[in-house]
């Protein structure tokens, strides 16, 4: 059973909560990116061969994708503030182990540690939408979506300077210094949000879920290694399917379960989380490609020569262009809906690879490549969370968005293992060593470019943005979202809770409960009493009402599509409960 509420606490969020949260989701990003500079390196670094030292990098991709959404439904249930401080104070730890070692099991450990901190994405899109006013959501949980970009992008340059400079273990010290500052910050300005789902926590279902997604993701990192056709990689892909397929039945019957499959089955829910598959996957190729074509020698005919510094301040546009899409996307998304911000930001995308094919020649239009695919992939990153909140009962925000986000995590997956064997099937052998071609660069940028007109095909199925009443009335100001809210909340029921004197009765807890016995929401009271719900569908609701020093009340109520008047009279305690 799920509570959700409507009430947005938005008086307790200062100024300051957004860009605290969007630096927790930078920090956690960055260790993605973290040791792309040193991965050629990282065998002689750690005393391995090239097989075992991928597993640095694939331990960190398998916790994040397996944390993400577990992390979302702890948030739920108790507190996304605090699980957000446990995902950045695993990280830390993950960090420092890492920091210390150069021993390869201690070293995948670390970073197993590291990619656990991955649920804070979810997590401080949950908090922004508990406690922000409607007219600074939609930027705000922009900014937060893309941080995993951002984060990804920035790390590039700053982690290729220090691996330049220093010892590589001072990447990681970097590292838990962002963290402890991330969860100092969080402490002293984040508040928690008052928002809980009622229930267990799906134990049976996390174990069942963290099962299949290992043996999924694991031969999609491990495949061209392996081989894709080996017993190995597809005893593990069979394997998962049986696994998911069961994991998926049980979740069915779960009363409180980890992912609620239904919810997700929803059109809006369904199709954004497939197109997300496909951002990410689009995202992870630019990162794989042009930092490989700027540091290839020239002599190679077509390789440009920067030092590993400069190919990475050359990528990192792509960031910065996803952190300052954050504003544009509020105001587009504000006018004409969150999908088709997405619709438009994956044609940027497509724009932006198909300009990439012929323009390969020079470090400048790598620049070029990296600003255009930054303001796509920031619009479609931004309007994905906007979608999920939009289709979702408050309660779930957390797990829907940490599965939203592990759809991008397998997208960035399948991009690195298709575009691995790519590259690695198109390479020369020049005295042992393979080097990509740019026949495997354009062929990666077609592979983006087609995953990126899978996804407008999926985005085309989205629902569209709902007519409202007065269709000159936009959320693109603060005078035109309060409009828009009080219209939404008129769709259900509202009233006031009093009790047997008929003094209004604040921060009584009103729970509405559909004919099925499951609850659809709940909200507190103001100050003066008065009360407001929305409703998922028409037809029989109880509406109860109960508050300390005061007996509980129910009362029955049927939405028929517009608004409702319930009040509340909660009797003196010991009294019968109507029914």
């Amino acid at each position: 059973m799920t509570q959700t509420t409507t009430e947005r606490p938005a008086g307790r969020a200062s100024g300051s909560v957004v860009p605290v949260l969007a630096f927790a989701g930078i920090v956690v990003a960055v260790m993605q990116t973290l040791l792309v500079p040193v991965i050629k390196d990282l065998p002689q670094l750690l005393d391995t061969d090239p097989g075992n030292a991928t597993w640095v990098l694939t331990s960190t991709l398998l916790s994040g994708a397996v944390a993400t959404p577990i992390m979302g439904r702890l948030g739920d249930l108790y507190g996304k503030r605090r699980m957000l401080i446990l995902s950045l104070a695993v990280m830390v730890a993950g960090a420092l182990l890492s920091a210390l070692t150069s021993d390869l099991l201690l070293m995948i450990t670390g970073r197993t540690l590291q990619g656990f901190a991955m649920g804070a994405i979810p997590l401080g899109i949950g908090l922004m939408r508990d406690m922000l006013p409607r007219e600074r959501l939609g930027s705000a949980m922009a900014l937060m979506s893309s941080s995993i970009g951002v984060g990804g992008g920035l790390a590039l340059p700053a982690a290729a300077l220090v691996a330049q400079h220093a010892d590589w273990h001072a990447l990681f010290y970097g590292a838990a210094g962002l963290g402890v500052l991330s969860i100092v910050l969080t402490l002293l300005v984040v508040p928690e949000s008052p928002m809980r789902a009622e229930g267990s926590f799906d134990l049976l279902g996390a174990l069942g879920l963290s099962a299949g997604l290992v043996l999924f993701l694991l031969p999609i990192t491990k495949g061209s290694d392996w081989g894709w056709a080996s017993g190995t990689t597809l005893g593990l892909f069979g394997a998962a399917a049986v696994v998911l397929l069961l994991w998926g039945v049980m979740e069915l019957r779960v009363k409180a379960p980890l992912v609620d499959l239904r919810t997700t089955a929803r059109p809006a829910v369904l199709f954004t989380n497939l197109a997300s598959i496909m951002v990410g996957v689009s995202f992870y190729v630019v990162s794989l490609v042009l930092p490989q074509l700027l540091q290839l020698p020239k002599s190679t005919g077509y390789g440009l020569g920067q030092s590993m510094v400069v190919a990475g301040l050359l990528v990192a546009p792509l960031g910065l262009t996803m952190m300052f899409t954050a504003p544009v996307y509020a105001r587009l998304s504000a006018k004409y809906g969150p999908k088709v911000t997405l619709i438009l930001g994956l044609l940027i995308i497509a724009i932006g690879y198909g300009a990439g094919l012929g323009l390969m020649s020079a470090a400048w239009q790598s620049l070029v490549i990296s600003v255009l695919l930054g303001a796509g992939i920031g619009l479609a990153y931004s309007s994905l969370p906007a979608l999920i909140v939009g289709a979702v009962p408050a309660s779930e925000t957390g797990a829907a968005n940490g599965l939203n986000t592990l759809m991008r995590s397998i997208g960035t997956s399948v991009s690195s293992a298709v575009i691995g064997m790519v590259l690695a099937n198109t390479a020369n052998n020049v005295g042992g060593v393979a080097i990509p071609t740019m026949h495997g660069f354009r062929v990666s940028f077609l592979i983006a470019t087609a995953a990126v007109a899978v996804g407008l095909v999926l985005a085309l199925f989205l629902p569209g943005r709902r007519p409202a009443a007065h269709p000159q009335l936009r959320a693109s100001s603060e005078e035109d979202a309060n409009l828009e809210h009080a219209e939404a909340v008129l769709r259900g029921f509202r009233g006031r809770v009093l009790d047997a004197d008929g003094a209004p009765v604040a921060r009584a807890k009103v729970t509405l409960i559909d004919r099925r016995g499951r609850q659809a929401g709940a909200t507190l009271s103001a100050e003066d009493g008065s009360y407001a719900l929305t409703v998922p569908d028409r037809g029989s609701y109880v509406v109860a009402a109960r508050a300390p020093g005061h007996a509980p009340l129910a009362s029955s109520a049927t939405h028929a599509g517009d608004d409702r008047q319930v009040d509340l009279d909660l009797p003196l305690p010991g009294a019968t409960v109507p029914a």
